[in-house]
């Protein structure tokens, strides 16, 4: 959980600065998925529970968030499904159905998008991203500046992998680290703001790697070249695909890349913890996108709008092994394969970066992975999934305890705040000292 408020605290910071094991199905699919459950009849302590409940409740009393829904699920059955506070401090009640920018919480479904291409035989993890990018072909590294600011360069040992910019292994970078030179160019550049995704594909190819593919684990603005890719591979446009091959089939009516105008009053207001004035303010400016219309270049990475009942249904099907409600989406096989860690062993064995053995934590096909919860000094099961978006949105799911939860917020920067720093981690302790009987 550490890494997320570390990658959540990144993607803020940058807007401040611009203005494992296996994943399993569960034993038995549930014959109703997402239906209302008592909590004891799934293990949880309903009176526990409301320790979960105090808790978001007084963080929305002291002022530090507008509001905040959660939700837990354990079974396929929903034993816990929260509103607390308001869409904005001077908006209406949160209700189940507010929206949500869940921002890169998008990534494990370009992931899945991808994975669906996977089975179809389009590529394999192996193969080097240039056979499908070939601008990709020649890529340089970045090896330090000469007095005029241009890149010292040397030519990559070969292209990156598909597997490693599923993993954020390739060496690309994002433009959220402001004393980063090869971040300071995805910035200067425009890469994340192209206008097509041939002139986003060009910006990349014409930077330097941050670093060897395959030698570190970097954030990186390779789901972004998943998006591009799944369009390339399909032949469709990704809103198209996620539309027509993900959404519709899952029955998530309220996700995707813009918002109608018949559902605007329904989005939750944006705020960003303002360092200098120590409060939330409204945000504004590069990272609050016009979602009002559709997107010139839909973003892989991080520009989807959804709501709880939504990515639930997205998590259900994760969960149940790749199906929900008859609805089948990716092979049992297929998700196992996502939820593994595929970092190298030169990553997870090294001294430095976010993943290594000794973290108990590694990176999968875009999720998090928990190797090793006691290292990873969490209460969630081993082969525990996760990711979570720069507004404040986090999700896990644990195929040991059959069990996802979600929780969602509309918060850049919310670890200047430090009441919302530990937030997904503190809502971890509190669901998991309520589940009394795993057994059940």
């Amino acid at each position: 959980m550490a890494l997320r408020r570390l990658i959540g605290t990144a993607l803020a910071v940058g807007y401040l600065a611009l203005g494992a094991p296996l994943l399993a199905a569960p034993k038995s699919s549930p014959s109703v998925t997402l239906a209302p459950a008592s909590p004891e009849s799934v293990g949880f302590s309903s009176e526990r529970l409301k320790r979960l409940d105090a808790s978001m409740q007084a963080l929305v009393d002291q002022g530090h968030l507008p509001g905040v829904t959660t939700m837990v699920v354990r079974h396929g059955k929903v034993v816990a499904f929260e509103v607390h506070g308001k869409k904005g401090f001077d908006g209406p009640p949160m209700t189940k159905d507010t929206i949500f920018r869940i921002y890169s919480q998008t990534k494990p479904v370009t992931g899945v998008a991808m994975m669906m291409l996977f089975e179809e035989g389009k590529w394999r993890l192996d193969d080097p991203v240039s056979k499908y990018i070939p601008e990709f072909a020649n890529l340089r590294v970045y090896k330090g500046q000469n007095p005029d600011g241009t890149f010292i360069t040397e030519a990559a040992s070969r292209p990156p992998t598909m597997r490693e910019i599923m993993s954020h292994s390739a060496g690309f970078a994002y433009g959220l680290v402001p004393d980063n030179p090869v971040d300071k160019a995805y910035v200067s550049t425009g890469v994340l703001g192209a206008k097509t995704g041939q002139e986003f594909i060009d910006k990349i190819a014409a930077l330097p790697l941050v670093g060897q593919p395959g030698a570190q684990w970097k954030y990186s603005a390779s789901v972004d070249i998943q998006g591009y890719l799944v369009e390339k591979l399909s032949g469709m446009s990704l809103a198209d695909f996620m539309r027509t091959r993900i959404f519709e089939p899952l029955k998530m009516i309220d996700t995707g890349f813009y918002l109608p105008a018949a559902k605007a009053d329904r989005l939750a207001s944006m705020y960003v913890w303002g360092p200098k004035v120590q409060k939330l303010v409204p945000a504004e400016g590069f990272m609050v996108l016009d979602i009002s219309k559709p997107p010139v270049v839909a973003s892989g990475g991080g520009g989807l709008v959804s709501t709880s009942a939504d990515y639930a249904r997205f998590s259900q099907m994760i969960l149940n092994g790749g199906e929900l409600d008859g609805a089948r989406i990716l092979s049992p096989s297929t998700i196992k394969l996502m939820g593994s860690n595929h970092l190298g062993d030169n990553i997870m064995t090294g001294q430095e970066g976010s993943f290594r053995n000794g973290r108990g934590q590694g990176f999968g096909l875009d999720f998090m992975v928990i190797t090793d919860p006691a290292k990873a000094g969490t209460p969630t099961g081993e082969g525990t999934i996760s990711w979570g978006g720069a507004a404040g949105t986090w999700f896990w799911i644990d195929p040991k305890n059959d069990l996802f939860f979600l929780g969602m917020i509309h918060i850049l920067n919310k670890d200047g705040d430090p009441a919302l720093r530990n937030l997904d981690d503190i809502s971890q302790q509190l669901v998991y000292q309520a589940l009394v009987d795993p057994s059940k």
